[in-house]
């Protein structure tokens, strides 16, 4: 029989998009019931990510990816409430974040334990109902659960994004290399820490916005480049690379970042990119075959290699810990999701996080 810790209620409190061009409204959904093999979850925080951002617009972005009416929502921390009757390895009073890519289990990647390249994945919050609400439903295998009293609220939210930070940076051996990160948007900057941590020699971060670039410096970049008011090449001199970086980070998803990144690379580079463009980026083949650069795209996290090495690293490192738990510059009750949308659609702040527990 399934556990669970309280009732039902006639329906709970949801962000939800009734339709592609529909507004994201803060109204009553049904309360969520969990299959024999998932989990429920009392929903504490949630990130607000720049997927949700698209959801919110009705853009082309969206358009390309939701299947609404959805509740969206990926990024998040709660406590279990209640467990199908399967469910084995996670309990009614777990704190929790969850992997938000539900895989099928079947396909040649899931068989040979590739999970994060199942070709049949469906996104919380995406193709399925999200954290924004009170409550979200997941499978028991997407369950992260965290030592008692080890995780912030606040911290446990983004541990999705900090896994795409962990994933990107720690693609290519770190030590004792120059790297070169392009957007210090929140992933960015965890990723700069990541990348500390790991022994890298210099680190140069990339951005448009002044307090974001502040942040990169704090994580732990040598040097910032504002790409409105000067080039990468400047900060090569600055600090005496005269060869180019040897890995590069791709965080932005901006269309000039990856060509400006392949000039600045050594031969024999290596480029890890998270970042989505909106459009076709122009790159030199030549240069990339020529000075024989890798390029590795990255999407999500290893599933669930990552979230271990999240795990390991936050608790091996207090310095990396409250480098990774101060990207969250903005803590907002649900109730003033608007606000939180709104800051973090400005692009100068670092994470924006809702609070649902006091609604």
């Amino acid at each position: 029989m399934a556990a669970t810790s309280r009732g039902h209620t006639e329906g709970v409190k949801a962000l939800f998009k009734a339709s592609l061009n529909a507004p994201l409204e803060l109204v009553d959904r049904p309360e969520p019931t969990p299959g024999a093999h998932d989990v429920k979850i009392r929903v504490m925080t949630t990130g607000i990510c720049g997927t949700d951002l698209h959801i919110q617009a009705g853009d082309a972005a969206a358009a390309a990816m939701i299947s609404p009416p959805l509740i969206p929502g990926h990024e998040f921390y709660g406590e279990v409430v209640e467990t199908g009757e399967l469910v084995e390895h996670v309990s009614v009073g777990d704190r929790v974040s969850g992997e938000g890519h539900v895989v099928c289990g079947m396909c040649r990647n899931c068989r040979a334990g590739r999970r994060h390249l199942c070709i049949a994945t469906q996104s919380v919050g995406v193709q399925r109902d999200g954290a924004f609400a009170e409550y979200v439903v997941i499978p028991q295998s997407n369950v992260w659960v965290h030592a008692e009293g080890d995780i912030t609220p606040e911290l446990g939210a983004i541990f999705d994004p900090f896994g795409n930070a962990v994933h990107t940076a720690l693609t290519f051996p770190m030590v004792g290399e120059d790297v070169l990160v392009t957007g210090a948007g929140p992933i960015g900057i965890m990723a700069i820490a990541v990348a500390r941590h790991a022994g890298a020699r210099r680190i140069v971060a990339t951005d448009v916005s002044e307090e974001r670039l502040a942040m990169a410096r704090a994580a732990g970049a040598d040097d910032v480049v504002d790409v409105s008011r000067e080039r990468i090449e400047a900060s090569q001199r600055r600090l005496g690379l005269r060869e180019g970086f040897d890995i590069g980070l791709e965080m932005s998803g901006v269309r000039t970042a990856l060509p400006e990144m392949v000039e600045n690379m050594n031969h024999g580079g290596r480029i890890a990119m998270l970042g989505l463009p909106t459009g076709e980026i122009p790159v030199d083949w030549n240069r990339m075959v020529t000075r024989m650069i890798t390029f590795q795209g990255i999407y999500g996290r290893q599933m669930f290699e990552t979230w271990y090495a999240m795990s390991a690293l936050l608790d091996s490192d207090p310095v990396l810990r409250q480098r990774i738990a101060s990207v969250v510059t903005d803590v907002l009750p649900a109730t003033r999701w608007e606000e939180g949308f709104a800051a973090a659609r400005s692009g100068h702040g670092g994470k924006v996080v809702l609070d649902w527990r006091e609604l």
